[in-house]
């Protein structure tokens, strides 16, 4: 990196302002532009009247050693709390251990169900679904019939949006990855203190004691004190580029003044879908094009404040009853006590969503009136007990990985890395890919070892071998599910 020109990073959650921050520890100069008020991305911590809320949750555990010494030099050890991990999953008006345990199981299912699931899982062995390509099947041949429905159908369904009958198999989801009913049993029958085999089975993790945000907040002061710029509430509106490349953004912040600010790189974790769009001129039609065929799946909490007597102790409870909408809830008070105030919880009631569906378009009034119903539905508290609620809308929160998108990622990536190489997609959202929180700290710091002189390929790192015991195909984090094509918003 020669240019005196800053380096533009678009956003500031966890791997835009990584990036930043590796940047001005080199001695680069670097702008952030974040379009929202707060950094953080979807790892921030939402903050109203003394409550904090971490939205979706994040643990913070990773096997790339990188990652978690960025962690410890970001926050002193002081400001990390070391957590148990407890969830638990609910079907048919019962709450199961996870990871699980043999004793809970059997009281909840019962020895006359229990038997039933083992000749179903025998008889799944020995007669294996005909079609294994859709991921109903591929569960089934190592779960069984019953224990499929139990415990993995209704819960994916709400995640996703779709049928587990019309996700094709190339994907195993995190929680089942490297899961059998063989070896959960043998977890069951020997649990193990510090069980990090499976990630799925972790039994604690670190956590900021005033949320994830917290992290992210001190990582924008660090930047600013090295000489880096962190700007809020600021949209980039353009991307001019020419021959050799991008040479400057233009950005509008919330006076609706425009600017623009010449660049040397352009780090991105803007969606992919936005990015094309922004370019000066404009991308050839059919990068626009693979841009605009990129969906979203998009979140919601309901937060709900109860008696800190009535609270369940888990980090959070899968939801697998298709009676109720909410797919996951969490004990807020359970991450940490200063999330909380005294003699009072708050329990995060999450709903997975598509941008202008029914529960997206709902007031909050209304979103709160069906959390309490829910929340006693389920036996969790009275509506009586809720003493107040707040609701957090979270779009374009999870890339959508439908049948075509790794052709259009693949369409995007290849033309920026041809004809505007010093634009770099970081994060998961820029890159489209399903990362979790470490993993897109990982592109970022990549990615800036490349500006910089190194020749990483960020988008084969396997950071599937550190993360998990098994190997999988090329990718960065987790392999993606694959699902049915939507129309974009």
């Amino acid at each position: 990196m020669s240019s005196t020109d800053p380096v533009v990073v678009i956003g500031a959650g966890p791997a835009g302002l990584t990036a930043a921050y590796e940047i001005v520890k080199r001695g680069g100069t670097v702008e952030v532009f974040e379009a929202d008020k707060v950094v953080g991305g979807i790892s921030r911590t939402v903050e109203v009247d003394g409550w904090r809320f971490d939205i979706g949750g994040h643990r913070f555990f990773t096997k790339v050693a990188a990652v978690e010494a960025l962690w410890h030099e970001i926050l002193p050890d002081e400001d990390f709390l070391l957590r148990p991990r407890m969830s638990r999953i609910y079907y048919d008006g019962k709450y199961y251990d996870y990871p699980l345990r043999a004793s809970n199981a059997l009281k909840n299912i019962g020895l006359v169900e229990a038997v039933r699931a083992v000749l179903s899982y025998v008889w799944a062995r020995l007669r294996p679904p005909k079609d294994q390509s859709n991921y109903e099947g591929w569960l089934v041949s190592r779960f069984g019939w019953r224990l499929y429905r139990r415990f993995f159908k209704t819960y994916t369904e709400k995640v996703w949006g779709v049928e587990v009958k019309d996700m094709p198999a190339d994907w195993a989801a995190q929680r089942v990855k490297g899961l059998s009913l063989s070896n959960a049993i043998w977890n069951a029958v020997t649990p193990k203190r510090k069980q990090t085999k499976i990630t799925s089975l972790i039994e604690e993790f670190q956590y900021p004691k005033f949320g994830p945000g917290m992290m992210w907040e001190k990582c924008a002061e660090l930047v600013k004190e090295r000489g880096g710029k962190v700007h809020l509430s600021t949209r980039v509106v353009g991307i001019e580029h020419a021959a050799d490349g991008a040479t400057a953004v233009s950005v509008v912040g919330s006076d609706g003044v425009r600017q623009t600010i010449t660049a040397s790189h352009v780090i991105s974790t803007m969606p992919m879908a936005q990015l094309v769009e922004v370019f000066n001129p404009p991308l050839p039609e059919n990068v626009r094009a693979a841009g605009r065929a990129l969906t979203y799946r998009d979140f919601l909490t309901v937060a709900l404040v109860i008696p800190e007597h009535l609270a369940f102790p888990d980090n959070w409870i899968y939801i697998h009853a298709a009676e109720v909408a909410v797919g996951r809830i969490q004990n807020f008070g359970s991450w940490s006590p200063y999330l909380v105030k005294e003699g009072r919880t708050c329990l995060g009631l999450e709903y997975f969503v598509f941008e202008g569906d029914e529960l997206w378009n709902a007031t909050d009034e209304e979103l709160i009136a069906r959390g309490k119903q829910e929340l006693e539905w389920l036996g969790l508290a009275a509506a009586s007990d809720v003493e107040m609620g707040f609701v957090f809308r979270m779009p374009k929160a999870y890339p959508y990985y439908d049948y075509t998108y790794q052709q259009n990622v693949a369409t995007i990536a290849t033309y920026l890395d041809h004809h505007i190489s010093n634009v770099h997609l970081v994060g998961r959202n820029g890159m489209h890919k399903y990362n979790n929180q470490d993993h897109s700290m990982l592109t970022a710091m990549l990615t800036v070892e490349n500006i910089f002189g190194a020749h990483h390929d960020v988008w084969s790192v396997n950071v599937e071998d550190e993360y998990h015991e098994t190997a999988s195909r090329q990718g960065t984090g987790r392999d993606a599910p694959i699902l049915p094509p939507r129309s974009p918003k």
